[in-house]
C-alpha cells in the first residue's frame, strides 16, 4: 500500500490548543464534596463532571490506590502486541516498508494509547487527539472538557457547548456516555482513609511522648511564670500547668487504643475495599494474617481473569473502525488486526491436555485448535509435513528381530556334585584298603 501522509496541521487549529486549561481544585475534600460532585455529574439536563474529576485528581494521590491502578495498567503494557496482517492473493503478507504497523506496536505512542484505554475504566472516559504529519503522535484531551452525554468538547470546563467530536476524523473518545469510572466507588474509602491517617498522626503527636503535668499554687503567679519558662526550654512535648486547687483527669485513650490498632484496622479495611474495586481481589497486593497458599492462588487466578478481560477490551478498541481509519490517515496498511502474544500457563495447559486427549478419542479435533490453544507456531510447509506424517502412520512397522540367546550349559546342582565327589573318594579309599599286599 502506498503511503499517503498528510502535511503537518497548523497547531492553532488543534482542539487541545484552543481549550482553556484550568488548574485542578486542590482544596480539602470530604464525603459531602463527593456527594455534591456526584449529583452534578448525574444531572439530567446540565451534566457537569468538573467537580467530580477534580475530586478524582485529589484521591489518586493515595499511595495504595495509585499502586493498584498502576498494577492493572502494567498487566496490559507488559504484554507483547503485534499486528497480524492478512495474506493477499499471492499468499504474501501485506504491510511491508513504511506502512508496517508492527513498527509502532512497541513505540511510546502506542504504549500511551493503551494506557489511556485502560484509564477509561478508572475515569469513565479518555480523550485523544491525533496530530497529522509524518510522525504518529497524539495529545491527551483534558477529561473535564469532554462532555460525553452531549458528544462535545467544550472550550471551558464549565461550558455546555463546544466542538462536536463524533464526526471528527482525528478525535477519539473512549468510554461509555454514562460511565463515571471505578474511582467513583474508590473515592469515599480514600477520603475516609485520609481522615483516619490525619487523626492517627494527631494521636501520635499528642500521646506519642509522655505528658508533663506540673501543679502550682493558684495565687503564686511568679512561680507559674517560672515553671512555664522551664517547660518551654525543656522541649516541645505536651506540658500542662494546673493549679493545685483544680481537679484534673486526663483521658488519653491509651488503655483501649495504646498501640494504634484501631486506626490500623480502619486503614487496612479501606485499602482492601479499594483493592476489591480495582483488582476484584486483595491477596495479590497485600497479605492478610488469615491468608494461605490456596487463597493466594485462587486470588491470582481471579486477577488473571481480569487481565484477560482488559487485554480483550484493548484489542477491540485498537481493532475498531475508528482507530483503524486514523491509522490509515498516516499511510499504514490496515488489512489485518492487532493481537496480543499469548502467554503459556503450564499448569493450565497440563489440565487442558488431559481433557483434549479424552475429547480427541471421542470426536475429531482439527489441528488448528492445537496450534491456537498451545501457542505453537504453524509451519509454512504444514501440508507437506502433514502428508508425510499420515504416510508414516499408514505404513506398518517392521517387527523387531528376535535376539539370539546363547545356550547355557546345564550345571548340576551343588548338592549332587558334592555327593559325587564324596562317593568317588570313598571308593578310592576302599580300593586302597582291600588292595592285596605284594
Amino acid at each position: 500500500m502506498t503511503s499517503k501522509k498528510k502535511k503537518v496541521q497548523n497547531p492553532e487549529s488543534l482542539i487541545v490548543n484552543q481549550i482553556v486549561i484550568r488548574s485542578a481544585d486542590r482544596s480539602s475534600k470530604d464525603i459531602a464534596d463527593w456527594r455534591l460532585a456526584l449529583q452534578s455529574a448525574e444531572n439530567v439536563y446540565y451534566p457537569l463532571r468538573t467537580r467530580l474529576y477534580d475530586l478524582y485528581a485529589d484521591v489518586i494521590l493515595d499511595g495504595h490506590l495509585s499502586g493498584i491502578m498502576q498494577r492493572r495498567i502494567d498487566a496490559v503494557l507488559n504484554k507483547n502486541l503485534h499486528f497480524n496482517y492478512e495474506k493477499n492473493e499471492g499468499n504474501k503478507i501485506n504491510g511491508t516498508g513504511d506502512g508496517d504497523l508492527n513498527s509502532i506496536c512497541e513505540s511510546i505512542a502506542m504504549r500511551g494509547i493503551m494506557k489511556k484505554i485502560i484509564e477509561s475504566f478508572f475515569w469513565g472516559i479518555s480523550g485523544i487527539e491525533f496530530i497529522p504529519g509524518s510522525d504518529f503522535t497524539f495529545e491527551e484531551i483534558p477529561r473535564k472538557h469532554i462532555k460525553p452525554e452531549l458528544g462535545i468538547i467544550s472550550k471551558d470546563q464549565n461550558m455546555q457547548d463546544g466542538w462536536s467530536y463524533e464526526n471528527m476524523e482525528l478525535i477519539w473518545v473512549i468510554g461509555e456516555k454514562k460511565d463515571l469510572g471505578l474511582l467513583l466507588k474508590c473515592s469515599p474509602y480514600a477520603l475516609w482513609k485520609r481522615g483516619n491517617l490525619a487523626d492517627w498522626a494527631q494521636y501520635v503527636e499528642i500521646f506519642g511522648q509522655p505528658v508533663r503535668i506540673i501543679k502550682y499554687d493558684a495565687y503564686d503567679l511568679k512561680t507559674k511564670q517560672e515553671l512555664k519558662n522551664v517547660m518551654d526550654e525543656a522541649g516541645s512535648s505536651l506540658a500542662l500547668l494546673i493549679p493545685k486547687q483544680a481537679d484534673f483527669d486526663m483521658k488519653d485513650g491509651k488503655q483501649s487504643n495504646g498501640d494504634g490498632k484501631l486506626q490500623e484496622l480502619f486503614r487496612t479495611a479501606c485499602n482492601e475495599e479499594m483493592s476489591v474495586i480495582i483488582l476484584t481481589v486483595t491477596e495479590t497486593t497485600t497479605s492478610s494474617k488469615k491468608s494461605g497458599y490456596a487463597q493466594s492462588k485462587e486470588h491470582g487466578k481471579q486477577q488473571l481473569d481480569v487481565t484477560k478481560s482488559d487485554l480483550k477490551f484493548v484489542e477491540n478498541c485498537l481493532n475498531s473502525d475508528k482507530f483503524l481509519r486514523i491509522l490509515q490517515t498516516y499511510g499504514f496498511d490496515i488489512r489485518g488486526k492487532f493481537e496480543f502474544e499469548k502467554e503459556v500457563d503450564l499448569a493450565e495447559l497440563l489440565d487442558r491436555q488431559t481433557i483434549d486427549d479424552f475429547v480427541s478419542k471421542q470426536v475429531p479435533v482439527g489441528d488448528d485448535y492445537y496450534y491456537e490453544t498451545y501457542g505453537i507456531p504453524k509451519p509454512e510447509n504444514y501440508d507437506e509435513l502433514k502428508k508425510k506424517m499420515e504416510e508414516e502412520q499408514q505404513t506398518p512397522p517392521m517387527p523387531p528381530a528376535s535376539p539370539i540367546i546363547p545356550k547355557q550349559k546345564k550345571n548340576k546342582p551343588e548338592k549332587l556334585v558334592y555327593k559325587q565327589k564324596f562317593w568317588d573318594k570313598f571308593r578310592t579309599q576302599l580300593a586302597d584298603f582291600f588292595d592285596p599286599a605284594p
